[in-house]
């Protein structure tokens, strides 16, 4: 009795030591016979206010490794073997805390060797300060640099993404074209991005390339009455309004401004008007005008260090896969080229060690199908991007014509930017 007692409990904890891989939990005391896959964690908003962003995942990422994992892996030196990716997909269901609590899941139950992340600040945060706090490396994309470097210093995070300037640079290489008063009406929320958005363009001064900034103050996300901030827009004469807010929020504020006969003549808005659909959501056709950020777009001159594809054959997979979108989003090709970080460090470590991984990504000097890539001293790679606007035609038919292109000029010009209609011009 004794013997069968003593042979159960032994099952039950080695059952227990299992991994995904089939393998003792953590990096260390890992036998090499035992590890037989590369656990990649992978924080996603699948469900929740910015679901959009999530759509691709986890199509995009295998797709992108599907040829090397066929191949066998990623040789990795102390297992002696080629070793398979394997992403293990967590939700955020669109929430910050949400983020930290499925990051700390990856890292403290699925045990993971790595991590990638994007889809906003409210996303790759909360993940970042995990891996930080974890000691966990983290390769990261799709949130504003500045935004992410305001929680460092790092040790154990890479981030590549345009910050706060350079996005207001490129917006008013658009808004240039249309003659305004250069007054711009801050629009932010109390969430991570907003309160983040709102001291970046505090520390650039009252002014960024002649623009003035009409600041009316936060508002709390998931407000239904916009009409102190609104009014504050009205008096100071706004006719540009920018911010990142989520798609509800926008929708209503919008509406609101329509309903007090007030329509400036640009909205620039992040986030919210990044997805034709949401766009189309608004109804009655009152998206057309609206500007958005363009980081990446088929129409790019670009080409996969992975797969060897263009942006072009890119973004054709993504629509055959998800026909029903018509336009893929820019969210498409940093979802792959996070990926292309990633192998491109595995491969030139050779090794799951932490600090020789980190010296890897560290020393990252690439092209990717989202530009070249090369961090600096603090970890950051600040990318530039393009600005789109919204226009739908006579039949109802809607496209993003690249309006802006000063900055990214890999993503053609396709179109002239107009006031919004009713604004008076």
């Amino acid at each position: 009795m004794k013997k069968t007692l003593a042979l159960i409990l032994a099952l039950v904890l080695a059952f227990s030591l299992l991994t995904a891989c089939g393998a003792p939990s953590g990096n260390q005391d890992k036998k090499p016979a035992d590890k037989d896959c590369i656990l990649v964690g992978r924080v996603v908003p699948l469900t929740g206010p910015i679901a959009a962003f999530g759509a691709g995942t986890p199509y995009i990422e295998e797709e992108a490794v599907k040829a090397i994992n066929e191949a066998g892996g990623i040789y990795i030196e102390e297992y002696g073997k080629k070793l398979p990716i394997k992403f293990v997909i967590a939700d955020s269901e669109g929430s910050a805390t949400k983020a930290s609590e499925a990051a700390t899941k990856l890292i403290l139950e699925d045990k993971i060797d790595i991590m990638i992340v994007s889809h906003t600040a409210d996303t790759v945060l909360p993940v970042a300060a995990v891996c930080e706090r974890h000691q966990i490396p983290c390769i990261s994309v799709d949130c504003p640099a500045d935004m992410w470097a305001d929680g460092g210093p790092y040790k154990y995070c890479y981030h590549a993404f345009f910050n706060t300037e350079t996005e207001l640079l490129a917006f008013a290489d658009a808004w240039n074209i249309i003659e305004t008063n250069k007054k711009v009406g801050l629009l932010c929320a109390t969430d991570t991005e907003g309160t983040i958005f709102r001291d970046s363009v505090g520390k650039m001064g009252n002014t960024i390339a002649g623009y003035t900034i009409i600041d009316p103050g936060q508002y709390t996300i998931g407000a239904n009455d916009f009409t102190e901030i609104i009014n504050k827009f009205i008096a100071e004469d706004v006719e540009i309004i920018c911010g990142p807010i989520i798609t509800p929020d926008f929708a209503t504020f919008y509406r609101q401004c329509l309903a007090m006969n007030y329509v400036p003549k640009i909205f620039a808005i992040d986030k919210a008007n990044l997805y034709r659909a949401d766009v189309i959501s608004y109804g009655d056709n009152i998206g057309h005008g609206l500007l958005t950020e363009v980081w990446w777009d088929p129409s790019m001159n670009t080409t996969s260090s992975l797969t060897g594809q263009t942006s072009q054959e890119l973004g054709d997979m993504y629509l055959a896969y998800n026909p029903g979108i018509i336009l893929p989003p820019s969210p498409i090709g940093y979802k792959h080229a996070n990926v292309e970080l990633l192998v491109d460090a595995l491969q030139r470590a050779q090794t799951l060690e932490h600090e020789k991984l980190l010296a890897a990504i560290g020393a990252t000097d690439m092209d990717t199908i989202v530009g070249h890539i090369k961090f600096d001293e603090n970890h950051v790679c600040v990318m530039d991007m393009a600005v789109g606007q919204w226009q739908v035609d006579a039949n109802g038919e809607w496209s993003l014509n690249i309006v802006a292109n000063k900055y990214i000029p890999e993503i053609p010009l396709s179109g002239t930017p107009i006031p919004m209609p009713g604004s008076g011009d």
